[in-house]
């Protein structure tokens, strides 16, 4: 028990339960004045006093700077009495590109520098508004916001701002309460406002909707997203760890190579970088590195890591990642003041609460231009009035002492208010001519006609909605730029392999489920018509169905008679030797009892906006966006439905506006428009592109370009080239036009490729044997030909062919 002397005398009072709320007291303080942000402006209240302090001092875009420290005494002394360092932090931090997406004070002087240096003194440095900024205070002196006593109650102060911008989510905002703290991610101010916009037009969107506008947080510095799921958890729940990476390139220099980094994690100190680098070398737990330089200036970060000769750059930059903050763990903590409460949010939720606000500012700011507008028309009114009545009006005033005898006899003639009486009398002559009574007939019309549209959209939510998406449209036609931050593909826990030197490849998978690995350069081009060399010791019932030439680090995606596929990275795919029958499919993948793999896409660098085309040996093709394969859990997903017994037998990734080419077995091909294909959904069936005939089916999907013929190749062994203007784009749903002549001697086809002259084919036999051929080899004939012998064969066929695009 503590003893407290007061007026009364001495109080008893628990001491627990006095440093309880005590603690309480300040706990709250901390949240809800100094340290969250509110929902509705996105702003701590030192930043907005800070804004509202700028613009009560005139530091207007277009008005010289002036001295920080001048702003930060106005704003101390009349709003945020916690200190000037505090403050003038804070004005530091809304001037630094770096530290903001879009700044909101436009500094002069030395405002620091991504290397930790700190900024010049307040008496040496000068500020203003950025035209940014502006927008946050637009129309704030027409009662659009609530202002509230500063702490002396002798001024007042907004309690938040009118932000006509959504600078919650495009600035984000950090800081440390009392057992909570924030962390918001800054975002692009394109995809934002679209996201607000596509909210305003349907409420109950979807996240996967919503993420379409807003795809990712997107740091003023730039670098690497690593992954969606982080993005997506923190969007879904308000809480969620992104794994940001630096932007570095790999470069010969010198018969050596080296790492230059261009773009650094958020809120990365880049000296310290480099001090820890030469820590690491120092200590020799980093090997490699010969030299490191910052070659940074005006126009960015480069980071210079000279290597020596015999270092491995991949396995470097990997390490680099691993042990130094070229790569960090992003922390997002979506928790911000609603109400006065602090609350975690979701993407959804956040963008609710800003257009809340905004549809309340746009209303405050109608019902006050709509109150302005009806006292200037109630004037008008009694001005016409007055013009009217002219010589009884003169008669009155001179017959009349005071101004109240006059008003009270204008109310008593005319029936004027008070206010009009006043305006007539302030009435200049000149008014009385023609051109100024024509000026207020104009003025009149013009208020009446704003009345009535200001009053249409305070009753109609979908015009002030209109009102509020017009507005977002011209601050980001004005404002908007670029996405800086690239969200690329997640690669998981990173090790040495994940960036292992990247090399073409060959990769064959065999009926019974073999599948395997090689070196592109295992096989070398022979002669047309040779007998090729052996790839394979294979079971004598067993023969190859797939083989491509792909990168290492290409994905392979992998899909089933059952619809469904799966994926693997090249590398992933064991390694073996030429006449080994590689390793089961079924323990590199997940397969279902039964489940067979029956065909194998192989997918280079994705965008967002590709798209994946599949094609089923009864004609049928599908276009789904690409995204929707790229998060695929080890047990597959669904990727087209199957008709019973239909098959993959082609895919394509593609960027829009391709030509693409279906090939039967019986010689037969059509060529249609991707822009006839709509997307569908990966479970979708797709829709008919060629109909075979009865017997025959679709062996090749390929895709025509300018200066490359259309490479056909039979299973015993003939082939030829036919120029791709031969064939001209019909209609979906044909039987297309003869492109080889089926013969007993050739048999039917079993592939088909788009080559140039100086590209390669890999053919290979159900028996093992591989030929690899220059396409120049091949001869260039009509459509209706049978072509020449491509290899000799004698007892067995062609199953599989590969195309190498280039010269040796």
């Amino acid at each position: 028990m503590a003893k407290f002397a007061n007026e009364s005398g001495i109080q008893d009072v628990v001491l627990e339960r006095a440093m309880q709320k005590a603690y309480l007291e300040y706990s709250m303080s901390v949240i809800v004045a100094r340290a969250l942000p509110d929902v509705r402006d996105g702003l701590k209240p030192v930043h907005r006093r800070i804004l509202y302090g700028m613009q009560q001092l005139g530091l207007a875009p277009d008005k010289p700077h002036r001295k920080s420290a001048r702003l930060v005494g106005d704003v101390m002394g009349k709003y945020h009495p916690h200190g000037d360092s505090s403050i003038y932090d804070a004005v530091v931090r809304l001037a630094q590109d770096f530290s903001i997406r879009y700044p909101l004070a436009d500094g002069q002087g030395n405002f620091g520098s991504m290397d930790g240096d700190s900024a010049a003194a307040m008496r040496y440095t000068e500020v203003r508004m950025s035209k940014l900024a502006t927008e946050m205070l637009r129309d704030i002196n027409k009662d659009t916001v609530d202002f509230v006593p500063n702490f002396d109650e002798e001024d007042t102060e907004p309690a938040v701002l009118p932000s006509r911008f959504p600078n919650l989510l495009v600035n984000g905002a950090a800081g440390i309460a009392v057992g909570m703290a924030t962390n918001m991610a800054p975002h692009n101010m394109n995809e934002v406002i679209d996201g607000t916009i596509a909210y305003i037009d349907d409420e109950d969107i979807s996240l996967e909707e919503l993420m379409k506008h807003i795809k990712g947080p997107d740091f003023p510095t730039g670098a690497f997203i690593m992954g969606k799921e982080g993005i997506v958890e923190a969007y879904k729940t308000g809480r969620g760890k992104l794994t940001v990476r630096a932007r570095a390139e790999i470069e010969p220099y010198k018969s050596k190579h080296r790492i230059v980094v261009t773009e650094v994690p958020y809120q990365v100190n880049k000296a310290k970088v480099i001090e820890k680098i030469a820590e690491l070398v120092k200590d020799k737990k980093l090997d490699g590195i010969s030299d490191i330089r910052d070659e940074s200036n005006r126009q960015g970060v480069r980071l210079v890591i000279e290597l020596k000769r015999d270092a491995n750059p991949n396995v470097v930059l990997n390490r680099l990642y691993k042990e130094t903050q070229l790569q960090i763990t992003f922390g997002i903590i979506n928790l911000a003041l609603v109400d006065g409460v602090p609350k975690e949010l979701s993407l959804k939720e956040l963008i609710h609460y800003y257009v809340e606000h905004q549809r309340e500012v746009v209303t405050r700011r109608t019902e006050y231009d709509l109150a302005k507008a009806k006292a200037r028309v109630h004037v008008i009114e009694g001005l016409k009035l007055a013009i009217d009545h002219i010589d009884e009006i003169i008669e009155i005033v001179r017959s009349f002492r005071t101004d109240d005898e006059i008003k009270a006899e204008f109310t008593k003639r005319f029936g004027l208010s008070d206010i009009q009486g006043q305006a007539i009398l302030d009435m200049r002559i000149k008014r009385l001519s023609g051109l100024q009574v024509e000026k207020l007939e104009e003025e009149y019309r013009e208020l009446l006609a704003l009345i009535e549209a200001l009053e249409n959209i305070l009753s109609h939510p979908k015009i002030l909605d209109g009102k509020i998406k017009e507005e977002l449209l011209e601050i980001k036609e004005k404002f908007g730029d670029l996405r800086r931050t690239v969200i690329a593909r997640s690669e998981g826990e990173v090790e040495d392999i994940d960036l292992i030197d990247e090399e073409e490849v060959v990769v064959t998978l065999t009926n019974s489920g073999y599948i395997k690995r090689m070196p592109e350069g295992t096989y070398k081009p022979q002669h047309r018509g040779g007998q090729g060399i052996s790839a394979l010791n294979k079971k004598s019932d067993d023969f190859v169905t797939s083989l491509f030439i792909t990168s290492t680090l290409d994905q392979i995606l992998f899909f089933t008679d059952r619809g469904r596929v799966y994926k693997k990275l090249a590398y992933e795919i064991p390694a073996a030797g030429r006449n080994a029958k590689g390793t089961a499919i079924v323990n590199l993948l997940q397969l279902e009892d039964g489940e067979q793999v029956e065909f194998i896409v192989p997918i280079s660098e994705v965008d967002d906006t590709d798209s994946l085309v599949l094609m089923t040996k009864f004609g049928y093709v599908k276009k789904t966006d690409i995204v929707e394969y790229q998060n695929i859990r080890k047990n597959g997903l669904i990727a087209i439905g199957l008709r019973e017994g239909d098959s993959v037998v082609g895919g394509h990734q593609i960027k829009g506006g391709e030509d693409l080419m279906a090939v039967t077995r019986m010689g037969m091909c059509l060529r249609f428009q991707e822009a006839d294909l709509r997307s569908q959904g990966r479970s979708a069936m797709g829709v008919i592109a060629i109909r075979p005939d009865e017997g025959d089916e679709v062996v090749s999907f390929v895709i025509p370009e300018e200066n490359k013929t259309l490479a056909v190749i039979s299973e015993k062994g003939y082939g030829k080239r036919t120029a791709i203007d031969e064939y001209k784009v019909q209609n979906r749903g044909g039987k297309g036009l003869l492109t080889y002549r089926v013969k007993e001697k050739t048999g039917a086809l079993v592939s088909a490729k788009m080559l140039e002259e100086k590209d390669q084919m890999m053919m290979i036999t159900e028996d093992g044997t591989i030929i690899r051929i220059l396409a120049e080899s091949v001869s260039c004939l009509g459509r209706a030909t049978s072509g020449v012998k491509l290899m000799n064969i004698k007892d067995s066929r062609i199953v599989a062919v590969a195309e190498y695009i280039g010269e040796e």
